[in-house]
């Protein structure tokens, strides 16, 4: 990646390459970059282009042919902006629509035909969840509500379902929501993670999904099977 240091920064990606965009140096310093990396490849990052505008923190969802960025901060406002890429070409994100509500930190959940944006910050915690059809533009629709308001959540999915897990509210959670992508309403509870956390790294494949690592600082991966 670029030699300058950002928080912030999230990535999108399909099946050969991935893309890192936007993050914060500083109160002020707000990042509009994308670069990307060849999986099949080793080396440094390239340049992909440029974001809409500079934003740190948004929702990354998408599917193998489309990169999706939902919501984000410039300090202080919260966006609803939401952009995209076509992920095999370089160049600058276009405007996709608008979330339902400005929020920071929202956790992404996709299918390949649905993009999901679940809680945030809004500054407040959020409940909210919207949802996108992916091959589309136009603003987000109502999907529902979290079982918990809250930020800092990991996401992950299947192509049926989403799952929400952890996060702040401003006390840390061990909260695991699920919501069938394909339709709409509010979340259930799924289970507990083996901590209550938040700031998690996520990571799924069509059976298992993980919750990676949080804060307070913790070192513990938890896994669940996403269809049961």
């Amino acid at each position: 990646l670029s030699t300058t240091a950002f928080d912030g920064i999230n990535c999108i990606g399909g099946e050969v390459r991935a893309i890192f965009g936007g993050g914060a140096q500083g109160p002020d310093g707000f990042s509009d970059t994308m670069q990307y990396v060849e999986f099949a490849s080793e080396g440094n990052a390239a340049d992909f282009g440029n974001l809409v505008e500079g934003i740190r923190e948004p929702a990354p969802i998408g599917n193998s042919t489309r990169g999706i960025y939902a919501g984000g901060n410039d300090s202080p406002a919260n966006k609803d902006t939401i952009q995209y890429v076509t992920i095999a070409t370089l160049g600058n994100t276009t405007d996709f629509g608008n979330l339902t509500t400005a929020r920071k930190k929202a956790a992404p959940a996709n299918s390949t035909t649905r993009g999901i944006a679940a809680g945030g910050q809004t500054p407040d915690e959020s409940d909210v969840i919207d949802y996108i059809t992916i091959a589309n533009t136009g603003n987000a629709t109502d999907f529902g509500d979290l079982t918990v308001a809250r930020n800092w959540i990991a996401g992950n999915s299947s192509p049926t379902r989403g799952l929400f897990a952890g996060g702040r509210s401003p006390t840390n959670y061990n909260t695991i929501d699920y919501v069938t992508i394909a339709s709409t309403g509010d979340a259930q509870d799924f289970g507990d993670l083996t901590a209550s956390r938040h700031s998690l790294g996520g990571g799924s494949n069509n059976v298992l999904a993980a919750a990676i690592g949080g804060s307070d600082v913790i070192n513990t991966i938890d896994f669940v099977t996403i269809a049961t």
